[in-house]
């Protein structure tokens, strides 16, 4: 086999493949095998004619066409393979000889992953959430952690936010009760937001012995009912006096007030932290995005988005889940879904090509110890021997996809190692301090954008 390839405009090439006879008479030996199977000539089992009585039968014509049908797409792959043609869609092919005799010659015009360039990409800033511990946000985690050492006392006054209340309620819609909304003797706290939006500015300002009648909506329902509330006891939380002596009687780990301070706002940044680094892979992800300049190939948008639906409706299956059902609770028409997935597979397709870009740029490559490292990975994942993971890889030729997949997974890490943080007050983050010992956000980021999990 002989194949070249010229470049056409539009992120297109054409692949020019030559079959001489001579190989292609094994193309249609296996044709007639093939063929065997599915004629019966008498004295003979299935598939076990042989070739001269099945020509002799048939003639060598439709032996041709279903070697022309069977071999091509494998000298494709060849030649594509050879040449290091990067397909994004389906080709278009011509045979321009050897339908009827002779050697094979055929031609596919090919839609290939454009290569861009991503201006700007080395001095990216990525905006988070900022890290730091404010003086509310500290207070209420002190406040938090005592109300587990707090006593409840009794106050002559009306309720207010925050006060602890018993309560006689009955619900009824159409003089029917509401379940688990007519209850005795329940302990409520004042501004926890239950049972309607109004419920809690209605207790407050009520005295013990008082009684409330109203109407208002309960919540997770779209129609009103009728309550009677009546107010049997108003307390107020004490919390206790903090001095070192009660730190280290009460809080076994701590023997003071400024350790046990300074360890909850070590678990406050820590906490912060962690939600910064859950969504740190998708925002990096936006703002690189953000730099690419040219439309998504069209064929690369509709096979992601292609994809990503059929990977919710497998999800939904093995959930037994109905996915229409689903739709119509959450308000969402089968339009409204494609086209949020459409969004998602633009930008993972845009992502996509600017992870590429920026692995050529940065010259980044990929070794062996890489691959092996990948295959162990994926072995893992799929409880399975590495050197299973890749021998199938191998055999299915799917080692370039793999590969591409671990340069883009090294130019996320790149990415990550070298922009600049800063908050949403535009105080730049140490990424030291960002990253922290995580260094896979890389991983997680390019896998997240390329599944879509979002519904």
């Amino acid at each position: 086999m002989k194949s070249s390839v010229e470049s056409l405009e539009g992120n297109k090439v054409k692949v020019y493949v030559e079959i001489d006879e001579a190989e292609f008479e094994t193309d249609i030996e296996s044709a007639f095998r093939t063929i065997a199977r599915e004629v019966k000539l008498p004295g003979f089992r299935n598939g076990k004619a042989p070739r001269k009585l099945l020509e002799a039968r048939i003639g060598l014509g439709p032996a041709r066409e279903q070697a022309l049908r069977d071999s091509i797409p494998s000298y494709l792959t060849k030649a594509v393979q050879e040449h290091d043609v990067d397909l994004i869609a389906t080709p278009s092919i011509e045979i321009t000889s050897g339908e009827e005799v002779g050697a094979v010659e055929f031609e596919a015009e090919c839609e290939v992953r454009p290569e861009i360039t991503v201006p700007g990409y080395g001095g990216l800033r990525v905006e988070i959430d900022a890290i730091d511990i404010d003086d509310e946000a500290f207070d209420s985690a002190v406040a938090d952690e005592l109300k587990g050492h707090g006593t409840l006392e009794d106050v002559d006054r009306e309720a207010e936010s925050g006060d602890y209340v018993t309560l006689d309620m009955t619900a009824t819609r159409d003089g029917e009760e509401l379940a688990g909304l007519n209850i005795e003797d329940w302990s409520y706290e004042i501004g926890q937001g239950w049972v309607t939006e109004d419920f809690d500015d209605k207790l407050i300002g009520t005295k013990v012995g008082e009684q409330l009648a109203f109407s208002s909506t309960p919540k997770g329902t779209e129609e009103e009912a009728d309550f009677t509330v009546k107010l049997l006891a108003v307390k107020f939380l004490a919390l206790p006096d903090v001095d070192d002596n009660w730190v280290e009687e009460n809080i076994g780990e701590y023997t003071d007030v400024a350790s046990w301070h300074e360890a909850i706002k070590e678990q406050l940044s820590e906490s912060k932290l962690n939600a910064v680094r859950q969504t740190l892979g998708q925002k990096v992800t936006d703002a690189l995005v953000e730099l690419v300049d040219i439309d998504a190939p069209e064929s690369m948008v509709e096979q992601e988005l292609q994809g990503r639906l059929q990977n919710l409706v497998r999800q939904f299956e093995a959930q037994g889940m109905d996915l229409g059902a689903w739709l119509s609770a959450t308000g969402q028409s089968t339009e409204d879904l494609i086209a949020n997935f459409r969004e998602q597979a633009e930008s993972s397709v845009k992502a996509d090509l600017a992870l590429r870009a920026i692995a050529v740029a940065e010259n980044i490559a990929v070794d062996g110890e890489d691959l092996d490292l990948e295959y162990t990975r994926l072995a893992m994942q799929f409880n399975d021997s590495s050197d299973n993971v890749r021998r199938a890889y191998e055999q299915n030729g799917a080692v370039g996809e793999l590969t591409a997949s671990v340069k883009k997974s090294k130019a996320f890490d790149w990415l990550l190692n070298n922009i600049e943080f800063v908050d949403t007050n535009g105080v730049q983050i140490d990424s030291d301090t960002v990253l922290g010992h995580d260094q896979d956000q890389g991983h997680d980021g390019e896998n997240e954008e390329d599944e879509g999990e979002d519904a």
